[in-house]
């Protein structure tokens, strides 16, 4: 689940990126154009409820796809996207648009 928070000015938007718990992940991580696909870069932190959030500052005015990485093995896309589009690996990515 997506949450998009602008500032003022409009030139950056807060995002809160949420896995809900019923994804029984230990950790996850947020990955995307935003941090270079960085596994390690963006862990989220799981909540007393079991689920994991994470909240990031992205330049308005941009696409970017995203996807998040439970466990180290397993990919998850968010429950709302803006849209998925279809990746070089046959698999379809999250694409969030602030």
């Amino acid at each position: 689940m997506l949450k998009k928070n602008y500032t003022k000015t409009g030139g950056s938007c807060r995002v809160t990126f949420k896995v809900p718990a019923e994804t029984e992940a230990e950790k996850v991580f947020l990955l995307g154009e935003f941090n270079a696909w960085d596994a390690e870069q963006h862990p989220l932190v799981k909540r007393k409820d079991g689920s994991h959030s994470l909240t990031v500052s992205l330049p308005a005015g941009t696409d970017y796809r995203f996807r998040y990485l439970a466990d180290g093995e397993h990919w998850l896309n968010d429950e709302s996207p803006d849209r998925l589009e279809y990746n070089r690996f046959g698999s379809r990515d999250c694409v969030i648009t602030v």
